[in-house]
């Protein structure tokens, strides 16, 4: 299921999570070459992410928030 991106943070190892509408959160690595998010790296870029879709795995597997 797909839900909206409402807000960034770090987590404990200094990664940036998505915070997404539904309540449940999603790692948004930059790790090339194997996941390009450049986005991810500036506060610009992920603001321009703001409300950007994400596929949530736990909704669609019915995980409450």
């Amino acid at each position: 299921m797909k839900r909206r991106i409402s807000g960034f943070h770090r987590d404990e190892h200094g990664d940036w999570v998505a915070d997404l509408e539904c309540g449940h959160t999603q790692h948004v690595r930059h790790q090339p070459p194997w996941t390009v998010r450049e986005w991810v790296t500036t506060e610009e870029g992920r603001n321009a992410f703001l409300g950007h879709e994400l596929l949530c795995v736990k909704c669609a597997s019915g995980e409450p928030a």
